[in-house]
């Protein structure tokens, strides 16, 4: 399957939660999955792994996995990292739960950047915290604001870098800067990575500094279910997490993890030339009135209807009228309203057959 090949009906047959939540007349674009076949180096590794019965427990730090990590991350960022500083987590919002947990206290405040990843909030709440919203200001970083959120008692920043929905991918000054915030406070710097590997061509992401960062190959190379996360930060911290958190990890995780960072980049390249090249298209396929966030980064889109007649509840009037699925802008907090995420990891066949429901529902 190449990523121009994809085929709805073979999609349909996957079991996974974007081709199960809705009936069959339905588009879905609401969650963040990609319908493009396995990179072969991953697909490869996988199938190995079963022939050979190779389906116990993991054992990552034994597995070459965090060396993988490292190599990959020198060559993708010039980011030196020791692979002693990494710690395989189930996923990235596992890693920031049991972290915030371990270094938080309960009831302390979190500081967020909506509109932001839903699961965001979700998170902070299970763990016994307290979500505190300071928004974006026209897609960059408030700083003053996540000042004030600190000075009033925050006692965490959980940042998200490239965004989730926007995919604006923040610059290295804005990087040392929310560092340089955090740390004269004394708190937490959370930074969720997970779409690292997907910026546009051209575009650079830098790694946050004096932070725990989080990275999961689930991503770029489509291994969501696998369950295999990394955690990189200082060793004598990430030592103090569960003692059971690394037997949560998914061995075939792993193993896709490792094979995806030591042989995927080839297909990570192209599959990045493929999004961009959708990217720069869909603005002109949708409707005038709903325009298209600016992006950097992700195979996601971030869509304004704010203009539109739908502009209550754009997601639900496109599933309604349209049959697609979108992700509703709420989810993402009130900053969210009257916005909706499109999934656009597919064929731009399908991307285009999206953008058709679209124009049908307005």
């Amino acid at each position: 399957m190449s990523f121009a090949t994809v085929e709805l009906e073979a999609l349909r047959r996957r079991s996974s939660e974007k081709w199960r939540k809705f009936t069959g007349d339905v588009l879905p674009s609401h969650i963040a999955e990609m319908d493009f076949g396995v990179a072969p180096p991953v697909e490869e590794a996988l199938l190995a792994a079963v022939r050979a019965g190779d389906l116990g427990y993991a054992h990552a730090k034994s597995s070459g996995l965090y060396e993988a990590f490292a190599a990959f991350a020198r060559r993708r960022w010039e980011w030196d990292v020791d692979p002693t500083a990494v710690v395989a987590v189930p996923d990235v919002m596992v890693g920031v739960a049991e972290l915030l947990r371990l270094l938080t206290p309960e009831g302390s405040g979190v500081v967020i950047n909506p509109p932001v990843y839903p699961p965001f909030f979700s998170v902070i709440a299970e763990t016994s915290r307290n979500v505190v919203e300071v928004p974006l200001q026209g897609g960059r970083l408030p700083f003053e604001g996540i000042r004030a959120a600190l000075r009033d008692g925050a006692r965490a920043v959980l940042f998200c870098n490239p965004h989730n929905p926007t995919g604006r991918v923040a610059d290295a000054e804005e990087i040392r800067v929310l560092g340089e915030i955090a740390a004269e406070h004394d708190a937490l710097f959370l930074s969720d990575e997970i779409h690292a590997p997907l910026t546009l061509p051209g575009i650079t992401h830098v790694p946050a500094q004096n932070a725990i960062v989080l990275m999961s190959a689930s991503k770029a190379w489509n291994l969501a279910g696998l369950k295999c996360g990394l955690a990189i930060g200082p060793p004598d911290v990430l030592r103090r997490l569960p003692v059971d958190i690394h037997d949560r990890v998914g061995h075939l995780g792993v193993i896709a993890s490792t094979a995806a960072y030591t042989h995927g980049e080839e297909w990570l390249d192209e599959l990045r030339e493929y999004l961009a090249a959708t990217r720069r298209l869909l603005p002109g396929l949708l409707p005038p009135a709903v325009r298209v966030t600016p992006a950097e980064a992700t195979y996601l889109a971030w869509l304004d209807f704010r203009d539109t007649p739908i502009a209550e509840d754009p997601a639900g009037a496109v599933l309604e009228r349209g049959r697609v699925s979108l992700l509703p802008g709420t989810d993402f907090g009130s900053a969210g309203r009257g916005f909706a995420r499109l999934n656009i990891g597919t064929s731009r066949e399908l991307v285009e057959e999206a953008a058709r429901r679209i124009r049908a529902a307005l």
